[in-house]
């Protein structure tokens, strides 16, 4: 009998020893990638921008067609969800309305919403009609007078910066938050509990960005807009976490740097001027990348297991969150 404790405690030992061999290996890998790739970074910008390329993102070049100035006052909420999406997105918006971004979804936990929009290319005074309406009943949409396009989401990006900055400053989290992406809002906020409340900044980090010479590649950057050979790290723009002082840190730092048509690389130039490193949210042992930027097919404990999953559409959110509401209680 002692001879099989005397085996079961080696086995024990042996077991732990592993785990910690394997945790010290994929540390030093990860400072290893992280050290290389932050090694040669671009030089942080020392002058303000001219004129002419700060106007391109400047909040003074744009107006306000549709405004929510009043959505903070008198609250102090915990997260504040900013979710980019164009006019005609009406399906997504009301999905997003019925699931992760529904009011009042965790008792004692104060979660704003705003869909962020510019102006449709199509001018169709009905499409603007609707999207007044819609307004005036739900409370929840900004609209600023730029156009939606592809190469604006920098514009939009830094005008969502703005806008925390400038109306919603009491609160202490924002989340900008692409419209097909599925939000496990419970488990946000269990992660961001005695997370830093100032010059933090989380999400799926990369860390080993270049930028495309091909010009025929939709993300096409041209030496004399990014002479450098690597991108500063960045966070995935389809979802991730800031404190809110850095909405108005980031916005500062437009001043400065240079505007690109990629907005996630260039808010991450912006840290990196403000020697800001973002935190990449992931579990070790087994691990995984909780901002999850790949597509996986839904599987209730697979996604209870993560705050972020990509790539559905309002019909799939919708159905998928029906089920989602048991999965504190099965996995």
């Amino acid at each position: 009998m002692a001879s099989v404790r005397r085996i079961w405690a080696e086995m024990s030992l042996r077991s732990r020893l592993l785990k910690c061999f394997v945790l010290a290996v994929v540390i030093a890998l990860f400072l290893h990638v992280y050290n290389k790739y932050s090694g040669s970074l671009p030089l942080k910008p020392s002058q303000l921008l001219p004129a002419d390329f700060y106007k391109q993102i400047s909040p003074l070049s744009y107006t306000y067609l549709v405004n929510q100035p009043d959505l903070c006052h008198n609250r102090k909420p915990l997260l504040v969800l900013m979710i980019p999406v164009t006019s005609q997105d009406s399906e997504s918006r009301a999905a997003i309305r019925k699931t992760w971004g529904q009011e009042n979804l965790l008792p004692n936990v104060d979660i704003a919403r705003v869909f962020f929009v510019g102006e449709s290319s199509q001018h169709d005074p009905k499409l603007q009609d609707n999207l007044q309406d819609e307004s005036l009943a739900y409370r929840d949409i900004v609209q600023m007078n730029f156009m939606d396009t592809y190469q604006n989401l920098t514009i939009k990006t830094m005008m969502i910066m703005n806008w925390v900055a400038v109306y919603c400053r009491s609160a202490r989290y924002v989340m900008k938050i692409d419209a097909d992406i599925f939000l496990n809002v419970p488990y946000l906020v269990d992660y961001l509990q005695n997370k830093p409340k100032h010059n933090y900044i989380t999400g799926s980090v990369i860390s080993d960005g270049r930028p495309r010479r091909n010009p025929n590649s939709k993300w096409y950057l041209s030496n004399d807009v990014y002479p450098e050979s690597l991108f500063p790290p960045y966070l995935s723009g389809a979802g991730y976490v800031f404190s809110v002082d850095l909405a108005k840190k980031i916005s500062m730092a437009s001043k400065f740097v240079r505007p690109i048509p990629m907005e996630d690389v260039y808010v991450g130039m912006c840290l990196h001027f403000l020697q800001v490193r973002p935190e990449f949210a992931w579990t070790l042992l087994p691990y995984m990348n909780l901002f999850e930027i790949r597509h996986f097919n839904y599987e209730r404990c697979t996604f209870a297991k993560r705050i972020i999953v990509t790539g559905f559409s309002p019909t799939d959110i919708i159905n998928m969150w029906a089920d989602f509401q048991g999965s504190g209680f099965s996995c």
